[in-house]
């Protein structure tokens, strides 16, 4: 709706250029009427924004294989052997530091990856993808679109995403927003959002819906 679009422009533009760094633009969704608790109502969706996430993160790529690594470096990629994971996962810093990329891995090694970073990466909902039937550079261009959103039970009846960056056009962060909510009343049937809220990093949020 108009007076949507023009809440988000005029609020966007209140608080744009406030910090050192660029600050992302971050969705919260509160539900009503529906028990996340249940199987069938969890939510754990993967959602390609129409415009993007505006904010490009660095990719990592787990892998042995010679063509996938020299690919990977070709296009600024870091590549991870199979020798450093163990070491990674022994290693707070470089384990945290993963937190920063998003991650891609050569099939083969997604077993010793769920084995020594599965329980630091899953719930943070960092563990890799896998590259299959696809190519680097298709995925990482998908990675720079695709969000996750996924629901932790019943007492959290909250997902946060991210929607954009504050550089991006108000009209651009409004339709990646009309897309995750039709995403969602898909998945769930019928509209049980109870409200949606917006902010920048440092900024505090607007109620949107």
């Amino acid at each position: 709706m108009a007076e949507d679009l023009e809440k988000l422009t005029k609020f966007i533009a209140e608080n744009k250029g406030k910090r050192k760094f660029k600050q992302t633009v971050e969705l919260a969704i509160n539900f009503k009427g529906i028990d996340l608790s249940k199987q069938d109502n969890k939510i754990n969706i993967d959602i390609m924004l129409p415009h993007g996430k505006g904010k490009v993160k660095k990719i990592a790529v787990f892998s042995n294989d010679r063509a996938i690594s020299e690919e990977a470096k070709q296009n600024s990629m870091e590549v991870i052997g199979s020798a450093e994971i163990e070491a990674i996962a022994k290693d707070g810093k470089r384990l945290n530091s993963l937190l920063d990329y998003e991650l891609i891995a050569q099939p083969q090694l997604m077993p010793a990856i769920a084995k020594s970073l599965g329980q630091f990466l899953g719930p943070r909902n960092k563990m890799p993808k896998p590259l299959i039937g696809t190519t680097l550079k298709t995925m990482s261009g998908d990675l720079t679109k695709k969000i996750t959103l996924k629901s932790k039970g019943k007492n959290v009846p909250t997902v946060h995403c991210v929607v954009g960056t504050e550089d991006m056009q108000a009209e651009e962060i409004y339709d990646n927003i009309k897309e995750i909510v039709n995403n969602i009343n898909k998945k769930l049937g019928g509209n049980h959002i109870r409200s949606l809220y917006v902010k920048l990093t440092m900024s505090e949020p607007l109620r949107f819906i």
